[in-house]
Parts: C-alpha cells; sequence; structure tokens
C-alpha cells in the first residue's frame, strides 16, 4: 500500500517530450471516391499528418491532426479536390495541457485523473493484496521493450464461465484504461445486488493496459502516440496492435505502410503484444464466453465482424442486446452511443482483437466500445469526464453480461458452447 501511495504522488520530468503546440484537427467527409482515395493515399504516406479518424468509405468522416507548419499545403490539397473541412480541435497542445487537474489526489485511486503504467501495476498488486483468494495476478503475455502485460483475475468459485476486459491495445486512448480499472474496482466493490451476483457469475480476466509499451511512451514521450514500439525500419516504429491479429489479416482497413498509425506489422502476429496475448486467450477459451474491449473515440457500441460486411451467425442477438446496452448508457447522461458491426458502424478494419476472439476461439458476447466522445476532445478527454464515462459504459456491460448470464442458464448443463455458435 506504501508503494502505491508514493507512486501517486510521486512526479517525474521528461525531456524531449513532443509538444503540439498550434496543431489542429480538421474534420473532412469525401463525398467521391477520388476525394477519398486521396486521403487514403495521405494515410499511407502521412508525412507529418496524423490520422484520429481514418478515411474508409464515402460520407464517413476523417478526423486529421496537421501540423502548423503543414497547413498551406494541406489546404490547397482539399482546395485541388474541392473538399471542404471543419477545424474540430484549434490547439492540440491546450488540450494535453488542461487534460488532466493541475492538483493531483494523493490519498487514493480515484479515477479524477489518468494514471501511469507503473501506478495501474502498483493498484493492481494492491488488490492481490486486499482480496486474496478472490484477486490473482496473471500475466497475460509481454512486450517488445520487455514489460509484462500484467492483469488480474476475479474468481469467486471454481468452474465459472470467463470474460476478459481489455483495455489499451491503442496507446493514445487513455480513457480505454481508466474505464477499465473503474470497472474493476466496482467488480469487487460494488454492494449493488445485480453487480455481486454477476461477479459471482463469471470469472474476470482483466487486463487494464495490452499495449504498455506504447502507453508509456504517451506519457513520456508523445502523447499521441497510438501503435506498438517494436522497430519496422530505419525510419518507423511500430505496428497497430489491434490491426494485427490473425484472422483475415490485412484483408481491409489496414495499412501496408510501416509509417501509418493503422499499419498491420510484417505478419499476423509479428507483433509480441498481440503473440503473446493471443497464447494466453487460447490457454483459458475453453471456458471463455466473453471479451470487452475499450476503445476511444466516437461513442460506438460494436461487435464483429470489422472485415467484411456479411453478418456474424449471432448477429441479430448481438444487435438486440447492443441496444439494450446503449440505452442503459444513455440513462446516466443522455450519451448517445451508435450501435452495430464494426465495418457498418465504423469502418471496414480487420485483424483486430475481438474478430480474432470471435472468429478462432468461437466466443459468442465479443463486443467493442468506442469510448467519448465524437470530436471534441477525441483523444484527450478531460479528466473530469472519466468517472462519467465509466459509470455510463458500467451500466451497458451489465446489460450484456446478465443476458450471457441468462443464456447460459438457459443451455442445458451450462454447456458454454451450446450458447449462440454456428
Amino acid at each position: 500500500m506504501l508503494r502505491f501511495l508514493c507512486l501517486l504522488i510521486l512526479t517525474t520530468a521528461f525531456a524531449n517530450r513532443a509538444t503540439f503546440d498550434n496543431y489542429q484537427v480538421h474534420r473532412v467527409v469525401p463525398e467521391n471516391q477520388e476525394q477519398l482515395n486521396i486521403l487514403k493515399d495521405l494515410e499511407d504516406d502521412p508525412n507529418g499528418l496524423s490520422f484520429w479518424v481514418g478515411p474508409s468509405r464515402i460520407q464517413k468522416a476523417v478526423d486529421i491532426m496537421i501540423p502548423p507548419h503543414m497547413l498551406p499545403r494541406f489546404n490547397d490539397i482539399l482546395a485541388s479536390i474541392n473538399l471542404k473541412s471543419e477545424v474540430y480541435i484549434g490547439n492540440v497542445q491546450h488540450l494535453i495541457d488542461t487534460e488532466r487537474p493541475k492538483v493531483r489526489p494523493t490519498v487514493d485511486f480515484g479515477w479524477t485523473d489518468y494514471y501511469t503504467l507503473d501506478e495501474i501495476y502498483a493498484w493492481l498488486d494492491f488488490l492481490n493484496e486486499t482480496y486474496p483468494g478472490v484477486v490473482t495476478p496473471i500475466v497475460g503475455g509481454e512486450s517488445y521493450e520487455g514489460r509484462q502485460i500484467h492483469g488480474v483475475k476475479v474468481s469467486h468459485r471454481a468452474g465459472n464461465p470467463s470474460v476478459v476486459l481489455e483495455g489499451g491495445i491503442h496507446a493514445r486512448e487513455w480513457i480505454s484504461p481508466a474505464t477499465v480499472t473503474y470497472i474493476l474496482n466496482k467488480l469487487l466493490t460494488s454492494q449493488d445486488p445485480v453487480m455481486q451476483d454477476l461477479v459471482q457469475s463469471f470469472d474476470y480476466y482483466v487486463f487494464p493496459v495490452v499495449n504498455p509499451d506504447g502507453y508509456v511512451y504517451t506519457h513520456t514521450t508523445d502523447r499521441t502516440w497510438r501503435k506498438t514500439r517494436s522497430l519496422s525500419n530505419n525510419l518507423c516504429y511500430g505496428a497497430d496492435p489491434n490491426r494485427n491479429w490473425d484472422f483475415h489479416w490485412k484483408e481491409a482497413g489496414a495499412s501496408s505502410s510501416p509509417c501509418s498509425d493503422s499499419y498491420a506489422g510484417e505478419s499476423p502476429f509479428s507483433e509480441i503484444e498481440t503473440r503473446s496475448l493471443g497464447r494466453y486467450l487460447d490457454d483459458i477459451s475453453d471456458n471463455l464466453v466473453g471479451y470487452l474491449d475499450f476503445h476511444s473515440y466516437s461513442q460506438l457500441l460494436m461487435f464483429p465482424y470489422g472485415h467484411t460486411h456479411e453478418h456474424v451467425s449471432n448477429y441479430d442477438e448481438l444487435l438486440a442486446v447492443g441496444l439494450d446496452a446503449a440505452a442503459a448508457l444513455a440513462l446516466n447522461n443522455g450519451t448517445h452511443y451508435d450501435v452495430g458491426s464494426i465495418y457498418d458502424a465504423i469502418y471496414p478494419a480487420s485483424g483486430g482483437s475481438i474478430d480474432w476472439v470471435r472468429g478462432v476461439l468461437d466466443t459468442p458476447y465479443t463486443y467493442v466500445w468506442e469510448l467519448r466522445d465524437t470530436g471534441r476532445y477525441g483523444f484527450l478527454l478531460p479528466a473530469s469526464q472519466i468517472i462519467d464515462t465509466a459509470e455510463e459504459t458500467l451500466n451497458s456491460a451489465v446489460v450484456i453480461l446478465q443476458h450471457a448470464k441468462g443464456r447460459l442458464r438457459g443451455s442445458k448443463n451450462n454447456e458454454v458452447q451450446d450458447i449462440a455458435r454456428p
């Protein structure tokens, strides 16, 4: 506990931290195939641009962060193809500077600030010490730079069906680990009868940060970093760990360019993070019924698949449950989430973790949240919105878990393979 509290009050100065003064985020909406193709070419060879939401289809918004020195050239490109843009963020550095509270709480892990990897891991250790026999430390894999993908298993009864919570696969999406840790805390502390019943009904494997190198890099060097930190070539680092899984790899919505934020890697499972986590998930797959994955941003609740418009076998069930979950999410604050398959709701994207879990491990209840917001803050959601975001998201997760539990209860002898499987 002392180590945990010390970490919370520790402040460290980092040299060579990237700054984003006067960087802007523009939103453009391609209206024809030519405009879409130009945007895709820019994404593959970004040359300083950063696509926060990449180009996918006509009439689908694209968000691009632009350095100030590139604004004239960017505007010339847009003018040449008669494409207009809207400035969504006028100064990225201002949002970075105001993202976190000026005074950090020193008493508790209170979800009023974003925490470093060491602080999150120290809190997981604290849970292991506080809830012996219920919380068990687990390691889901390792990273390119030698860090562990550290997590915990929460179990009250042997033989329960299991659910995985995944956070932080994209490094800059800080609201994801914050939401995962908040839900984990509620699993252990909530006195609500519904929550207590769900805690008793499933084993939970919780990994707040499955891209630890990238997450550390966002805290020390570049707040907007997305990928892993493996060396791709002499110029560009990392691959997109949510395009690197060995299921319809690089078929849609993934790049072959090592400098692109959506670079799929040299081959399926080329990244040690995805490869080692995949092995771990395969080892626990016999009893795995749910996989809940958390990203930002766009306010979407989605399910497989991302590589194709063809529907997964239990599409109707996943859509109906997703709509109920989104309605529950909106109860707290009126936050609206759209619901659908990854391909339909956001864009084509192959090689993602939940598609692999559904397509390879045959896990019936796989969902991914794109958390707040819809672009005014983007990846730089203020810490003051953590608790509201996490609470409303938990409401939606409860709906999904209750449905899964009901289907389990209704299946013969609680056989996992009888539930919504092809």
